[in-house]
């Protein structure tokens, strides 16, 4: 069946909690990942060395990987793990998990990925020795639910470790574009604290209270200054496609206002110019908790 197919039926086949959040990255936001993800996977390499280091040690041999994306993650967890682990990533958007097919068959992995909502997905119980995501758990309708869902799929003891951003002033990089850009695009959401997106997860205490609510044991925060890198000649992709103002602007901005916005937030931008690189300091809670 080809990957697009497949998508499509699995997405007519499960349950959908967050139907907004499927419309969107299904559609461009989806989108716009695939289009960036080398950019973005260049960016979060730190996380993914990470999530690597932490799988290995624990000689995770069964991994479930939660809003994967694109599939960096997933993939380079299933090579470092060998040809007897079994890595799973699970996203809402079947445009980005086409891709991830596709990147694991261009490579040869074993790694396997399926469109469906870690809060409704029907896991088979007790299975997985390591659940992790790289700021993919910040969208759930309700959390609760989808950690206590998470928490049954895990096999006893297994180790869940996740990444989720701080504060949008602790990350004034992941804020310039829509500050630069609001008074061209008027119609730009606020940050809303404790809302579904991006910045979902900035109050550590209330996660701590999701992940023990929904049955997670020795639940810990740490937080986490990591330097991310992209190189400058890719920063008018950046700016185009992500974040709430390349969204805005995928929905029909005229041409002559995009033309200003990227170079508002272009400008913007170059505070974060070292060299021939952009350079930020992504500003996040690594969380950490065992399964019952």
């Amino acid at each position: 069946m080809p990957p697009q197919d497949r998508n499509d039926k699995e997405r007519g086949t499960m349950s959908m909690a967050n139907k907004d959040q499927e419309e969107m990255w299904n559609g461009a936001g989806g989108k716009a990942w695939v289009r960036a993800q080398t950019l973005l996977d260049t960016a979060f390499t730190p996380f993914e060395k990470i999530l690597v280091e932490t799988a290995t040690a624990a000689g995770a041999v069964r991994v479930l990987d939660i809003g994967c994306g694109t599939g960096a993650t997933t993939l380079a967890m299933s090579e470092a793990l060998g040809p007897d682990a079994h890595c799973l990533g699970l996203d809402i958007s079947g445009t980005m998990i086409t891709h991830a097919r596709k990147r694991a068959a261009e490579t040869g992995s074993k790694a396997d990925f399926i469109v469906a909502d870690a809060q409704t997905h029907p896991f088979e119980a007790n299975h997985f020795d390591m659940i992790t995501s790289r700021f993919g758990v910040m969208f759930f309708e309700d959390p609760v639910a989808a950690f206590r869902s998470l928490n049954r799929a895990a096999a006893p003891g297994a180790n869940m470790v996740l990444f989720s951003w701080r504060d949008p002033a602790e990350n004034p990089f992941m804020t310039a574009a829509e500050a630069g850009a609001r008074p061209l695009l008027p119609g730009l959401p606020e940050r809303e604290p404790n809302a579904r997106g991006q910045f979902g997860f900035a109050d550590s205490a209330r996660v701590e209270r999701i992940l023990s609510e929904a049955g997670w044991q020795d639940v810990t925060t740490e937080k986490l200054d990591v330097e991310c890198r992209f190189p400058l000649s890719a920063m008018d992709l950046y700016v185009s496609l992500m974040g709430p103002v390349g969204y805005a602007m995928a929905q029909g901005v005229d041409e002559a206002t995009k033309e200003k916005v990227i170079a508002v937030v272009r400008a913007a931008f170059m505070e974060f110019a070292v060299g021939d690189e952009i350079a930020f300091t992504a500003a996040c809670w690594k969380t950490a908790a065992r399964a019952a």
